[in-house]
């Protein structure tokens, strides 16, 4: 079973941020900048949140708030639900699903090494099943 650290060694260990005090422009401008749908919202090197698309849509386009007289923090979900490096694909889509989550920070010592997307979570079951298959058929057919 895949874990998380063999997705981040895959797609890289990148991790895009923003600051609490920043205006939420800054995040959106920085997410159409690197094609992410979330940014982790960092004071110094400690995560205090998170910053997505749908944050933005429901906390400030339909309630009419400005996105450069907003700040992150107004906006971001504190309440961050994250992974270890050790957790498997099969948990991070359980969280993914139960919490309606598309992003997880990925935490190792209590730092930020990584987030892992639900498109990621797939994109890694997919390729283990066809790896499965292709086993099985090679079983079969030997």
């Amino acid at each position: 079973m895949q874990q998380v650290k063999h997705l981040l060694g895959t797609k890289g260990r990148e991790v895009f941020a923003v600051a609490p005090d920043a205006p939420v422009i800054d995040a959106i401008r920085q997410m159409a900048e690197k094609n992410v749908g979330a940014l982790v919202v960092m004071k110094g090197s400690e995560l205090v949140g998170i910053i997505s698309e749908r944050d933005y849509a429901r906390k400030v386009i339909l309630k009419d708030r400005s996105s450069r007289d907003t700040p992150v923090a107004d906006i971001m979900t504190a309440s961050v639900v994250t992974v270890a490096t050790d957790a498997t694909v099969d948990d991070c889509m359980r969280l993914c699903t139960d919490g309606r989550l598309r992003h997880l920070p990925v935490l190792d010592g209590g730092r930020v090494v990584g987030v892992v997307s639900i498109g990621d979570l797939v994109k890694a079951t997919i390729s283990e099943q066809k790896e499965t298959i292709n086993q099985l058929e090679s079983y079969i057919t030997s």
